[in-house]
């Protein structure tokens, strides 16, 4: 009996205990689900840290390249626009030609111009020429004939660089700019000055703000005009005595490749005659020929662009003249350079009938010739030497 009753007493006891232990147990599979889970979720918070950081640092170094493009872009945004604005204006003229002879041509017939279309088209071309020899205030009369003789005033500077004289001041002052890549100007009082032997005495020593490229600057009227290295197409106007930039602009179509073959530090060669400024360069567009931009000095702005026949290849230099444009020829290895090469704008010089002009008793190579219209002399850099050509001229035809 007694058994019996102890029985039915360890029975809820022994239950009681299965069950507390089956919750422990329960709850320690919680525990360790729960913990599972908590590192689970430490483990990607840790991760997107990371990515976070990560994604951070690349868009920083996205950043700096951006600004760095922008930068690079916003420097020439100035010369791709001058580009795209020459572009269009080709487009344009293209297009005018195409709706021109659209009108006027059939692909099966003949078509006979009529005479009142001549006429208009032969007054449009002869007030077109009017209005340029107004723009150029045409009163030169002379052509060039002929090379009479040469004198070489000093040896000097490196294998490439220009001097010249003033032809818009009153003054006898000599300038001297050595190197193809440079940005110093020397000034000498005169002539007697600059043929001392140590010319760096006695001479005022000019820096300007950038260096120059190439040799086909000019000074003219107090202002020395210049192909600003590093640059496309820049070209600078700086005040000799106040030394300052005064005003700058881009030449469209320029700096490509060099204006001359034998002279390929020069992309943009600048000349003065009777009428002014000019800029020679070539264009890949033209076949490598020359084209010449007159530019007015004052203002900084194209006036009119003209497309030559005279080509590039074995060319080391060219000159303009009272509106006309004179091209040396030389052979790679250097010889005798020749003028074989004359572009008049206003067609008042029948060029074919010109014979080659030779440069006398000299071989060797020019950097650069730049015609002196006041004194009528061509002021040019040979091999390092400083020289002086006068020239025999004659009346226009």
């Amino acid at each position: 009996m007694v058994v019996l009753q102890l029985q039915f007493l360890l029975v809820p006891l022994l239950a009681s205990i299965m069950g507390a232990a089956q919750y422990m147990m329960q709850d320690a599979a919680l525990m360790n689900y729960i913990d599972r889970r908590l590192l689970s979720l430490e483990k990607r918070l840790e991760k997107c840290n990371q990515d976070i950081l990560d994604y951070v640092e690349e868009f920083r170094d996205f950043s700096k390249m951006v600004l760095l493009r922008l930068a690079g872009l916003n420097n020439y945004k100035a010369e791709v626009k001058s580009e795209v604005e020459n572009l269009l204006t080709r487009i344009e003229r293209a297009q005018r030609d195409i709706d021109y002879f659209g009108s006027v041509t059939d692909s099966h017939t003949c078509i006979e111009v009529h005479e009142d279309l001549v006429k208009q088209q032969l007054f449009e071309e002869a007030e077109e020429k009017k209005k340029l020899k107004l723009m150029l205030n045409a009163s030169c009369d002379h052509v060039l004939a002929g090379i009479k003789s040469l004198k070489i005033v000093k040896k000097t500077g490196d294998k490439h660089g220009s001097w010249m004289k003033d032809p818009g001041k009153k003054h006898t002052k000599i300038y001297l700019l050595n190197g193809a890549v440079n940005n110093v100007i020397w000034e000498f009082a005169n002539i007697m000055t600059f043929t001392e032997s140590n010319h760096t005495l006695r001479a005022r020593r000019v820096t300007l703000p950038f260096p120059w490229e190439g040799t086909g600057h000019i000074i003219y009227q107090g202002f020395l005009f210049y192909h600003r290295y590093g640059s496309l197409n820049e070209i600078i106007k700086f005040n000799i005595q106040k030394r300052n930039i005064t005003d700058q602009m881009l030449l469209p179509g320029a700096g490509r490749i060099p204006a001359y073959q034998l002279s390929p530090s020069t992309k943009i060669d600048l000349a003065i005659d009777e009428q002014g400024l000019w800029a020679i360069h070539a264009e890949p567009d033209t076949g490598g020929n020359i084209v010449i931009t007159k530019i007015n000095h004052i203002t900084m702005a194209v006036e009119h662009t003209w497309d030559t026949s005279c080509s590039s290849k074995d060319a080391e230099a060219a000159f303009m003249a009272c509106s006309t444009l004179y091209v040396v020829y030389n052979s790679p290895s250097g010889g005798t350079s020749r003028i074989r090469c004359v572009y008049d704008i206003l067609n008042a010089v029948n060029t074919q009938e010109i014979p080659v002009l030779h440069f006398p008793k000299r071989q060797g190579s020019h950097s650069t010739i730049h015609y002196n219209p006041k004194e009528m002399q061509l002021f040019a850099w040979g091999d390092g030497s400083q020289i002086i050509y006068k020239l025999h001229t004659q009346q226009k035809v």
